[in-house]
């Protein structure tokens, strides 16, 4: 588990940093599956990275994340984060989710977020 410890705690600095694309190339399997609550999942990092970079060139205001809880399992990590940014298509957006990633081959291979709409 030491080394999920360290992947995620590393996973979430670069975040922090700014650094998401970065983070998912390192951090994020080919096979990817990403799911944002009960909405369909979007399959493969080719797909998933276009999703991400889209998602990222809409933020006009970042304003702040944190990580608020850590838990780690066998080959999951989950991550409660509050996050507060201003976004092109979803407005003002000020919120508290969780990211729960399973891990394979020492990268994330799904990952889905639970938030309140």
């Amino acid at each position: 588990m030491t080394n999920l410890l360290e992947k995620i705690s590393d996973l979430n600095d670069l975040i922090l940093q700014g650094k998401i694309l970065d983070a998912f190339e390192k951090y994020y399997h080919e096979d990817i599956t990403m799911q944002e609550n009960e909405h369909p999942p979007v399959v493969g990092k080719k797909q998933n990275r276009e999703r991400e970079k889209a998602f990222v060139d809409a933020i006009v205001e970042f304003r702040s994340a944190k990580p608020l809880k850590v838990t780690i399992g066998e080959n999951t990590t989950m991550v409660e984060w509050h996050l507060d940014y201003s976004h092109k298509e979803l407005g003002e957006r000020n919120y508290n989710q969780v990211a729960v990633q399973e891990w394979k081959d020492g990268k994330i291979v799904n990952e889905k977020f639970y938030y309140n709409n």
